[in-house]
Formats: structure tokens, C-alpha cells, sequence
């Protein structure tokens, strides 16, 4: 009697626990389904392509803001920064007449960077990330504008590159991929990996624990750049020329996307596989919105709610999990 009466509860529990480990992932599917009724657009083939292209740039943004998410920060920069690293690298093929590679190169690198500034101001120089990030989200979109002069500038044809197609499969799908593994191969296989989840964990414990934690905080914030890079030059790749004006209010998209697919913004929880699951809810709401002829007004609305949704769910996470 007492089997048979547990039954029933063990696999509520587990559903439950199922739910709350994956609650994006069916949130996507219930999402799909109600779209694939609503609108025969919806599961066509390019339709899902311009969505894989249209998730690409968050996605990659996202990725990297995952590192600093879990290891208990957030970086409000990583649009600005997006942009930066798009138009240096056109200003270092059209302006300074260097080969297409290096201006490939060049703007991964301006992205790198422009992270590892704020890394250092926010380990060495105790700002609190926001701040820090947030001067940085005004510093590198005043260079753009500089560097641009406030005019698009030609992309390098290697940089136009990754917004082409390999065959029927487009390019940024393709970086997409390639950018998600190698981003949960960082978080889930590398020693700096592990350090991510013990600083955003417990700072203090992972300090006494001779986690270098000041090094490994300078290090999420520039893989952060460098991923915010990449999505920079996927966006510039597709449009064939870096605009000034690029990539503005994607930092709170890729926060989203970080949130909506599990992360805890206090930090110590996050994975990859969540992220891209988070951008594509975002994508496939506004794509579905769209085709469903819905304002763009109240698409902002709607994704509002869905964000304050997720932040609310993993408040109630966090809560459950202390007691």
C-alpha cells in the first residue's frame, strides 16, 4: 500500500525537478507548438534558418556573458563593445589598408580588450561590474562614433564572409555552433571553468581556497569581450559594413537570454546549453510575433514580461533552494 501510494509522488517529484532543471527548453517546445498552430509560416524552412541566423548574433553575445554571470557578475558593455570591435576591424581594412585576416583578427582583439578593461577595473580597482561596465558600454560606443566619423564603413571580405552561406547552411549558424561548443567546453571541462562557478559561488570561500579569483575575474570579462566581438562581426558580416549605431540595447537581450535559460544573476549557476535555449525563446517570440502581425510595440512589452518571468522564477529557485 504504501509503494503504490509513493509512486505517484516520486514521479511528481521528478517531473518537478525536471521542469526546473529544463523549464526553457519546454518553454521553447510549448512556445513552437503554439506558433506552428497559430501560423503554417512558422515551421517552414527559411523561416527556421532566419531564425538560427537571427539567434546567432544574441547567442554568441550571450555566450560570453554566461562567464560573467556565473562568476557572479554582469556586464552591461557587451553591445557597445560589439560594435567597437566591428567597426575597428573595418577601420583597419578600409582606413589603415591592412590585410582582410588581420582585421579579422584586429576586431576580436578590440573585443578582448575592451573586456579585459573592465576585468581589471572591477579586480583590481573594486568597481562593482554594473559600474564598471557600464562606463565601458559609454567609452566604447564614443569610440565607434569616433572611429566612424557616424558613418557605416565596408566590412573585410573575410569579415563579410561569416555572414555568407556554406551551401544552404548560412554561416552564422554555423559560427554559432562552433562559438557554443567551445564556450561549454570552457565552463564544463577547464580548470578556469570550474573556478567561474566556486567565485560566483562564494567569492570569499574561493579566495581562502587559493582560487586566484582577481585573475579569474579579469579572464570572464575579456572572453566576454571576445565573444561580444565575434557577435559584432556576424552582425557586420551579414550587413557588409559596420554601422556606429549597431548592436544598441542587445546587452539586455543577451542578459535575457543568459537569465531565461537558467542562470542565477547571484551568480554560481549557468550553462551554456541554457543560454542558447533562452536566445532562441527571445528570437522565436518576435519571430512568431512578427508573422503574426503583432506591433513591435507590444512585441517589447511581451518580452518584457517573459524576462521579469525568468528573473521571478529563479528568485523563487534561489528561495526554494536556501530552505
Amino acid at each position: 500500500m504504501n509503494k503504490v501510494a509513493a509512486r505517484p509522488g516520486l514521479g511528481g517529484a521528478t517531473f518537478a525537478k525536471f521542469l526546473a532543471n529544463n523549464g526553457a527548453l519546454v518553454g521553447l517546445f510549448v512556445l513552437g507548438l503554439a506558433l506552428f498552430i497559430a501560423t503554417p509560416d512558422f515551421l517552414t524552412g527559411p523561416n527556421l534558418l532566419n531564425i538560427g541566423i537571427q539567434a546567432s548574433v544574441i547567442a554568441v553575445l550571450a555566450f560570453g556573458l554566461t562567464f560573467v554571470i556565473v562568476a557572479g557578475g554582469i556586464d552591461l558593455s557587451v553591445g557597445s563593445v560589439a560594435a567597437l570591435s566591428a567597426m575597428g576591424s573595418a577601420w583597419i581594412f578600409s582606413q589603415a589598408d591592412l590585410p582582410g585576416w588581420l582585421a579579422l583578427g584586429g576586431g576580436l582583439f578590440f573585443g578582448a580588450l575592451s573586456g579585459a578593461v573592465s576585468g581589471l577595473a572591477v579586480a583590481f580597482g573594486r568597481l562593482p561590474s554594473f559600474i564598471a561596465t557600464l562606463a565601458m558600454l559609454s567609452i566604447a560606443r564614443g569610440l565607434t562614433l569616433v572611429l566612424s566619423e557616424g558613418r557605416p564603413i565596408p566590412t573585410a571580405p573575410a569579415v563579410s564572409f561569416l555572414g555568407s552561406n556554406i551551401g544552404p547552411v548560412p554561416m552564422p549558424i554555423v559560427v554559432l555552433v562552433i562559438a557554443g561548443t567551445v564556450a561549454a567546453a570552457i565552463l564544463n571541462f577547464t580548470v578556469i571553468g570550474r573556478y567561474m562557478y566556486a567565485v560566483g559561488g562564494n567569492t570569499e570561500a574561493a579566495r581562502l581556497s587559493g582560487i586566484p579569483v582577481r585573475r579569474v575575474l579579469v579572464t570572464v570579462f575579456a572572453l566576454s569581450g571576445l565573444f561580444a566581438a565575434l557577435a559584432g562581426l556576424l552582425l557586420s558580416g551579414r550587413l557588409d559594413s559596420a554601422q556606429p549605431q549597431a548592436a544598441v540595447g542587445y546587452e539586455l537581450d543577451a542578459i535575457a537570454a543568459v537569465v531565461i535559460g537558467g542562470a542565477s544573476l547571484a551568480g554560481g549557476v549557468g550553462r551554456i546549453s541554457g543560454t542558447l535555449i533562452g536566445a532562441l525563446v527571445l528570437v522565436v517570440i518576435r519571430n512568431g510575433l512578427n508573422l503574426l502581425n503583432v506591433s513591435s510595440f507590444w512585441q517589447q512589452v511581451v518580452i518584457g514580461l517573459v524576462i521579469a518571468l525568468a528573473v521571478g522564477v529563479d528568485s523563487l529557485r534561489r528561495k526554494s533552494a536556501r530552505h
